[in-house]
């Protein structure tokens, strides 16, 4: 872990001196020059007295850089096609174990020619367009507005049964440690 690092640069981001640090802590200079270089590593106290000198949570020094905050911003999203009939896919966001998704389903195009299963659970939100949906034995019309969710493992068919363009907002929550692998 680089919490020294994140000490650095959320001290310099703030603009407080590393004098400041240590007045307020009562550490010294050079322990916190040690820390900050990721050469020492401080107690779980010492971490908390330097977490409340930069007004930061201090599970917030704790953090992996995976688990802060990831930007996608709009014309830096990965774009995919899946299924026979090339769905758009567009990715916007992903954690370790969740990721969203804008799916657009030209007219009359599905998720594939039969119902597919796979870890995870899923929610969707119609943004534009009617979409039919089946899960199991159950199925259903939905519109713009309209939300549905289910578990991933049983069998799931999602098409298009309007005329224009449908776009849906998907969420898939999954054990799968979706930084090593992306759909």
């Amino acid at each position: 872990m680089n919490i020294g690092s994140s000490i650095r640069a959320i001290r310099k981001r703030k603009n407080i001196t590393m004098a400041q640090i240590c007045e307020e802590t009562g550490l010294s200079q050079g322990f916190m020059s040690q820390v900050e270089n990721n050469k020492t590593s401080p107690s779980i106290a010492t971490l908390e007295s330097i977490a409340k000198a930069l007004k930061v949570p201090l599970a917030y020094l704790l953090l992996r850089k995976e688990e802060r905050m990831n930007v996608v911003r709009n014309g830096e999203r990965r774009i995919t096609t899946t299924g026979t009939e090339n769905v758009k896919v567009e990715h916007l966001s992903a954690t370790k174990n969740v990721r969203m998704m804008l799916v657009e389903f030209p007219p009359g195009t599905s998720t594939g020619e039969t119902p597919h299963a796979h870890e995870g659970e899923e929610v969707h939100f119609v943004i534009k367009g009617r979409i039919y949906a089946e899960h199991g034995e159950d199925q259903a019309e939905f519109s713009e507005g309209d939300s549905f969710s289910w578990n991933a493992c049983t069998p799931h068919f999602v098409k298009n049964i309007g005329e224009d363009v449908a776009v849906v907002l998907v969420s898939v929550y999954t054990d799968t440690d979706y930084s090593q692998t992306f759909l």
